[in-house]
């Protein structure tokens, strides 16, 4: 069986830090699942409940909440994005 995608990224219609957010994804071949919170009636609701965020996107690296567009953004720059990937990854 093919695992699920890694990272999921909870995404609202015309959002410019969802679209960076993507972008970024795209650029280092990360896949990912895309889930538009409007697509969803209360699935924001659920996200602020985990997150303690109403923002988007919200962006998970399995269960683990990351943060949105700025902090994928810092841990891509750090190298810990794909650090944290691998060994979700590995753990299977």
């Amino acid at each position: 069986p093919v695992a699920a995608p890694a990272v999921t990224v909870y995404t609202g219609s015309f959002c410019g830090y969802c679209l960076r957010a993507l972008a970024l994804l795209e650029r280092r071949g990360i896949a990912h699942t895309e889930i538009n919170v409007e697509d969803h009636p209360g699935l924001r609701e659920e996200l602020l409940a985990k997150s303690g965020r109403r923002t988007l996107p919200q962006v998970y690296v399995g269960e683990r909440y990351i943060g949105g567009a700025d902090e994928l953004a810092a841990m891509d720059r750090s190298g810990e994005l794909l650090k944290l990937i691998q060994a979700r990854n590995d753990d299977g």
